[in-house]
């Protein structure tokens, strides 16, 4: 066994790595950016090498200057992670010609499966089913078209060297493929330096199942049961769990072979994840599971079959990486239990899921480890995978995933529960996180009963998205924590009986009270506040059918971070916790985080209320699709800026003509740059 590893990679993948060699005794080495100098994985190093700029391209994917911190630091071997160089057959190559252990399977393994047209007639002859479609190498606009006509619409456009949605688009009509495969290509450009496609027909009710295997060198191949992944949001997977609902021991036999037969066809070594979709219009059916792709790496959704076998793959990784056979025979890997995974991405899903950047100020997850009660005897445990900490920074440079939860139950219902219920206890700000999106999603009643596919939240988003409003409980909870910060200045200043100068009169017969107007994300409630017998506060909010009153509780209170706030007894309790800003709180609940300001402040003016189209994050144009002059209709794209790995298009907010584009392909801009105008037509 080596005694030191280097892992080439970042965030919460790197930290995962680093857990399992510091328990089998291997020194750690991080490698990191300029734009990571101060993050997590570099602390929890045994040592770490500066290796440039922060872009990715100049830094995390320049095998030289990774080999060179492996030399410098005396590493003995390479963990690739996922992303990045994982999947790279030359850089493969380079650490073992350097006399270095790669923890990863073959380059010829990975060439094999590294474009998706040759896999796929690489497993057609294994006897691995696989996905109707067109694979050709004739790349021209004309050929495609004419195939994707053939394979019939809804087609799927997939990048040929692709992976994790990017360089993916479905076209529904014929009129829309030249666009989609415009910007499909374009898209796998960025990511992968190659913009070949290949087309397949488009399922219409897929589910993503995964197989896990693992093989040694010694020519053993195993599969550790299969995951679900079928949550996801534009190709992107969001919750996934093992094992699959609904799959019977016939359709598991049919998959896992299949997956075992498609490693073996290409001598595998160490993990991989074999891909497959599958039909679920009636089910899932032996003859109805096709190969996709496969993933010859770790997988971001590793840890749910960790959860539900009691392997740590990593050690396995390890231990393949160094010789040794695999620890487990086939009939002695056994499921037990049920687990799923919540990703937790630094976004907002109520702004269209634009990721969100910049400091960590508050950061809050919910304690691993510890065994949790559910209803019943039920028992659960939560382990949660974090790649940033409090008082870090969420780069515009690289993913927004910023930590996964996993929890291990006894039935799916318990491991879903209890998922909901951590990622309602997450506490992020300033940054927008999608926690409370991911718990909509697992308390959906369509997830609980199983009855999941890839369109699930396209077609279930009105309910995933509603807004959030604070409510009168909310507005009591926000004003009883002002006043644990000491702002009676905040009392509206046109009540001349209860205002802020009045806060702490004396007035005969009567306690000291004032009103607050509390303000957050357009909402307004005008919150009573007085004094109580007991020396605290009573305050009261004038809802539609009822009064509600919070008692702010114990101000002797010293953890200024969690407190929490409770309705009065005779309510239903809902607890909240908050932290403090300057003139303001934040409030938190159910995943949700609110800043309440009591004073006035102006308005601010829709973004499409001018016609201006400002940058969400900083990024880089890739396209301008529309020029001076040019008339828009709503919705139409103006603009492409290229953020965190995704393409964002900017479109006219209303149909008009475009009056003034001030931004170029290859332009780097900052958040809020104005990068074009539209003018609304005179009748439009």
């Amino acid at each position: 066994m080596f005694t030191s590893v280097l892992v080439a990679n970042r965030g919460e993948i790197a930290c995962r790595v680093f857990r399992t060699a510091r328990a089998m005794g291997i020194r750690t080495v991080a490698v990191y950016s300029e734009a990571d100098a101060d993050a997590l994985h570099v602390r929890e190093a045994d040592e770490a090498v500066l290796i440039g700029p922060a872009a990715a391209r100049e830094s995390y994917l320049v095998p030289e200057k990774i080999l060179a911190a492996a030399k410098q630091t005396g590493a003995e071997a390479i963990h690739p992670g996922y992303g990045f160089l994982s999947e790279n057959a030359e850089f493969a190559e380079a650490v073992t010609k350097a006399g270095l252990v790669w923890i990863g399977p073959p380059p010829s393994a990975i060439r094999a499966m590294g474009l998706k047209d040759a896999a796929k007639d690489l497993m057609d002859k294994a006897g691995v089913p696989v996905t109707p479609g067109y694979l050709g190498a004739d790349q021209s606009e004309k050929t495609l078209a004419a195939e994707a006509a053939r394979i019939g619409y809804p087609v799927l456009i997939k990048a040929v060297a692709g992976g994790g949605g990017k360089g993916m688009k479905r076209v529904d009509r014929a009129e829309d493929f030249l666009a989609g495969l415009t910007s499909a290509q374009r898209e796998a450009k960025a990511a992968f330096g190659d913009d070949r496609v290949l087309l397949e027909t488009y399922i219409t009710r897929p589910r993503h199942i995964e197989v896990q295997v693992f093989g040694d060198g010694q020519g053993n191949v195993v599969h550790l049961f299969e995951r679900d992944c079928s949550l996801q949001r534009r190709h992107q997977k969001v919750i996934e769990e093992a094992p699959a609902p609904g799959m019977d021991a016939k359709t598991r036999e049919a998959v896992t072979s299949a997956a075992v037969r498609a490693a073996k066809a290409v001598n595998y070594v160490g993990a991989g994840t074999v891909e497959f979709i599958a039909d679920a219009s009636e089910g899932l059916k032996p003859d109805r599971v096709w190969f996709m792709e496969m993933n010859t790496r770790l997988q971001v959704e590793h840890p749910v079959t960790e959860a539900v076998t009691g392997v740590d793959l990593v050690e396995w990784q390890f231990r393949v990486a160094a010789g040794e056979p695999l620890p487990l025979k086939q009939d002695e890997i056994t499921l037990n239990g049920w687990a799923m995974e919540a990703r937790l991405y630094a976004e907002d899903p109520e702004n269209g899921f634009l990721p969100s950047i910049g400091a960590l100020n508050h950061f809050v997850l919910p304690p691993a480890d510890d065994p949790l009660d559910l209803e019943g005897d039920e028992k659960a445990t939560l382990r949660v995978d974090a790649g940033v900490e409090e008082g870090g920074e969420v780069s515009q440079f690289y993913d927004p995933m910023i930590a996964k939860l996993i929890v291990h139950a006894e039935t799916r219902e318990g491991a879903a529960t209890h998922l909901a219920d951590a990622c309602r206890e997450v506490e992020v700000w300033p940054i927008r996180t999608n926690a409370a999106f991911l718990a909509r999603c697992l308390d959906h009643p369509r997830f609980v009963a199983g009855d999941v596919d890839t369109a699930f939240i396209g077609a279930e988003g009105e309910t995933l998205l509603a807004p959030w409003t604070l409510d009168e409980a909310g507005a009591a909870a926000a004003a009883g924590a002002l006043l644990r910060q000491g702002l009676e200045a905040f009392a509206d200043p046109d009540d001349p009986w209860h205002g802020a100068s009045a806060a702490s009169g004396f007035r005969l017969n009567a306690r000291p009270g004032f009103s607050i107007p509390v303000r957050a994300e357009g909402f307004t409630h005008t919150v009573r506040v007085d004094a109580a017998a007991d020396g605290g506060w009573r305050v009261n909010v004038e809802g539609e059918s009822q009064t509600l009153s919070f008692f702010p509780g114990d101000s002797a209170q010293e953890d200024w971070f969690r407190p929490s706030v409770t309705l009065a007894p005779d309510q239903p309790p809902v607890s909240y916790a908050w932290m403090p800003e300057e003139q303001a709180v934040v409030l938190f609940r159910e995943g949700r985080a609110w800043r309440i300001d009591a004073r006035p402040r102006a308005a601010a003016a829709a973004a499409a209320s001018d016609g201006s189209l400002r940058a969400p994050m900083p990024g880089k144009i890739v396209a301008v699709p529309a020029k001076p002059g040019d008339k828009v209709g709503k919705g139409a794209p103006v603009i492409v800026l290229e953020a965190m790995k995704m393409e964002h298009a900017l479109t006219a907010p209303f149909a008009g003509v475009v009056a003034e584009v001030s931004a170029s392909v290859g332009d780097q801009v900052t958040d809020g740059a104005v990068l074009a105008v539209v003018e609304r037509e005179p009748d439009a």
